[in-house]
């Protein structure tokens, strides 16, 4: 199992436009993916559970990945959060 956290930059939090890059990226992969927030946990391959948690700016997350493509996963989530989705 895999644990990083990362930091929501982009000014509008995980709105629908990267909460569905979110989904799409973690779908490609075979680990189970969870996004936590506090004591919120979700389903990163859930776009519902994403937008629901309700990430704002500035807001720290823990992306936990477990499986036989975590490392992978793990890098292509958390460059997400770096590049703030392209916005």
């Amino acid at each position: 199992m895999l644990i990083k956290t990362v930091v929501v930059k982009n000014n509008s939090g995980l709105h629908a436009r990267p909460a569905t890059m979110v989904v799409k990226e973690a779908s490609k992969y075979r680990s189970e993916i969870m996004i936590i927030n506090g004591t919120i946990e979700v389903n990163a391959k859930s776009i519902m559970g994403i937008m629901a948690m309700g990430a704002n700016k500035g807001q720290e997350l823990e992306l936990r990945i477990d499986g036989s493509d975590e490392k992978e996963a793990l890098e292509a989530l958390g460059a997400l959060f770096e590049t703030n989705f392209d916005e």
